[in-house]
């Protein structure tokens, strides 16, 4: 509220400006120089004892009023040559004084005028001029008012605009509030804003917006978990056909076949589990938190992979201390990875893990193929494969990495993908303190 209100405050202040500027060309344009004119006031007293009691005199008395002026007067009244003047002064303010009219040097606080344009007041008066000197002028308290002026015209603009653009930032708030928590899987999170309220239109499409996708996510979800499930009898179905139709196929090749659909349905089989998988990560139920040491579990994950025919270095370290999280997620996360490191890595594959300032970072490298940097973040997506992984000897299904992503996605991580110095993909996990 308080940045949003002070660049408010800024751009009211700055548009103020503008405008002065704009104001005082205009009107210099159209009327004259406003500095000049309040300097003219200022001067008033001068001009008019010059005008009316000076000018006044009768013949051949006007030196002697001149006179008795200077007297009297604070300002100093000299007489100098006209050339002086029009050499000191703009093709302007030359035309206006040889018409015989007063005119003000701002920066000298004086003014100029012809004496005479006849020559009637005394000999030579046609060829000399008034200077008069030390004029009470003060152009600063000018300015410094009509500093002031504006200033009160923005703080009378801007106490209304801040009471309503307070109102209106609450109104915001509530709608990040909401946008954060509905980013955060909170899929029932809603703005609540009063209809008198002037961001209430806007908040009544973002809840329906919202309704909307949860509607939709929430049948996406129980279609696809309800067509897991009642998958998984037809197969269980299938599994022991094959198996009382293997035992009793005598022809080899019969035999051969039966295996293959085996393979075939176990296949089917992994694919509803992983998908049961994503359902439970997609939908809204909490994590299972608890304490666990990180140096058993993860040593624990690596023992539980499958024979394969490359290599597995562990370098987890003693001691790494617990963490708080849910256990089974995270190290279903790091053997989804590990798995895949296993299909693609030619004879080597590392798991290792640090700690620092509370966080985790847990790395799976080897040194297979590697995966390009323009797929990277494709390959997190569900059901993306890379061409290659495109055969059923180790493309999988593509939902591995993305149940991996995920699961760490949950605990406030991050999961990302680099080049590993086995030559291969490096997997990198990166928790946050606990």
């Amino acid at each position: 509220m308080n940045r949003l209100f002070l660049r408010f405050f800024i751009l009211v202040v700055l548009s103020i400006s503008v405008a002065a500027f704009i104001v005082y060309f205009t009107i210099d344009r159209l009327f004259g120089d406003p500095l000049e004119n309040i300097a003219r006031n200022q001067a008033a007293a001068q001009i008019f004892l010059l005008e009316q009691y000076v000018d006044q005199a009768p013949a051949d008395g006007w030196l002697d009023r001149l006179n008795k002026v200077r007297e009297v007067s604070e300002v100093r009244f000299d007489l100098v040559p006209l050339a002086a003047v029009r050499e000191h002064l703009s093709a302007a303010e030359r035309a206006a004084f040889d018409r015989g009219e007063v005119v003000i040097d701002l920066a000298d606080r004086s003014l100029y005028r012809r004496v005479d344009l006849t020559g009637d007041r005394y000999i030579g008066s046609d060829e000399e001029a008034i200077h008069a000197q030390n004029l009470p002028i003060d152009i600063k308290v000018a300015l410094q008012m009509e500093a002031v002026r504006y200033l009160i015209v923005a703080l009378a603009l801007l106490v209304p605009i801040g009471v309503w653009s307070r109102s209106h930032w609450r109104g915001l708030q509530e709608l990040m509030k909401v946008a954060d928590s509905f980013g955060a899987g909170q899929l029932k999170a809603r703005a609540e804003v009063k209809p008198g309220d002037s961001i209430y239109p806007l908040a009544e499409r973002i809840n329906h917006m919202a309704g909307r996708i949860e509607t939709l996510l929430e049948s996406q979800r129980g279609l696809l978990h309800s067509v897991s499930h009642e998958i998984r009898t037809p197969i269980a179905r299938l599994e022991f056909a094959f198996e009382l139709l293997h035992d009793t196929a005598g022809d080899m090749l019969l035999q051969k076949r039966i295996g293959s659909m085996q393979g075939d349905l176990t296949e089917l089989k992994s694919l509803v589990n992983e998908l049961l998988g994503m359902a439970r990560l997609d939908s809204d139920q909490p994590l299972h938190y608890e304490t666990f040491d990180l140096t058993e579990a993860l040593r624990s994950c690596a023992n539980s992979l499958p024979p394969a025919s490359v290599s597995l270095d562990v370098s987890v370290p003693d001691g790494m201390g617990t963490y708080y999280g849910d256990c089974r997620l995270l190290m279903r996360a790091t053997g989804n990875l590990l798995r895949n490191a296993q299909k693609y890595g030619n004879s080597k594959v590392a798991l290792s893990a640090t700690r620092k300032l509370g966080g985790v970072t847990i790395t799976v490298d080897d040194d297979g193929p590697g995966i390009p940097e323009e797929e990277r973040d494709k390959v997190f997506e569900p059901f993306y494969r890379l061409d290659r992984s495109r055969d059923r000897n180790t493309g999988g299904f593509g939902l591995g990495l993305s149940i991996a992503g995920k699961a760490v996605s949950l605990h406030g991580g991050s999961l990302v993908i680099e080049t590993s110095p086995l030559g291969g993909a490096r997997f990198l996990i990166s928790l946050p303190p606990a």
